[in-house]
């Protein structure tokens, strides 16, 4: 099987020296604080976010829901584990999609540093600004906690997520490459 490498941003945002924007979602739509009864919500909102798209090759885990569901469980068993940064959108009852529609998870790297691990928003919910707002009440939740710089990685490609981090105030620091072993027949090319 053939080898491709993507290329990776390491992004961070820096709560002291940028502020954030108020959040809007749109009608209907709430946010869902952690609990421990959403681990699996949250597995499943993840796998439909991702299954088909590229970050699906470069994590197979995300790829399908056993291996969410098992991320998801090592992600909320962390000692790092940031509760107040992870959280799930919940649209309207009358939209027929699952009943939940965003994700994002959040960890502690040190007493003010944060990572956040994983944010998805369901494909038939995209376009509505789910992401921009789920990011900021991430944001908030890592500030609340004392966290004041915040890092996640993102696949260059995609240019949409990226797009959306700078325009929040993260910053690229760093750029690397992931290699994989991609399936023959993966259409994916290097990126």
């Amino acid at each position: 099987m053939p080898v491709r490498y993507f290329k990776r941003y390491r992004m961070e945002f820096d709560a002291s020296r940028q502020p954030l924007p108020d959040i809007v979602l749109p009608d209907g739509f709430e946010f869902v604080a952690w609990n421990d009864q959403l681990v699996d919500s949250h597995a499943m909102v993840k796998a439909d976010s991702f299954s088909n798209e590229i970050d699906a090759t470069v994590f197979p885990c995300l790829s399908h829901i056993a291996g969410c569901r098992k991320l998801m469980h090592e992600i909320a068993s962390s000692r790092n584990f940031l509760p107040a940064a992870t959280w799930l959108i919940r649209h309207p009852s009358d939209i027929p999609t699952p009943r939940y529609c965003g994700t994002i998870q959040g960890m502690l790297r040190s007493n003010r540093l944060g990572a956040i691990q994983n944010i998805g928003i369901i494909p038939s919910c995209r376009g509505l600004g789910l992401g921009r707002a789920i990011l900021i009440q991430s944001l908030l939740g890592f500030i609340s906690s004392g966290v004041s710089r915040v890092y996640l990685d993102v696949t260059a490609a995609n240019h949409l997520a990226v797009s959306l981090y700078h325009s929040l105030g993260f910053q690229i620091l760093d750029t690397n490459y992931l290699s994989v072993v991609v399936p023959e027949s993966s259409k994916l090319t290097s990126l």
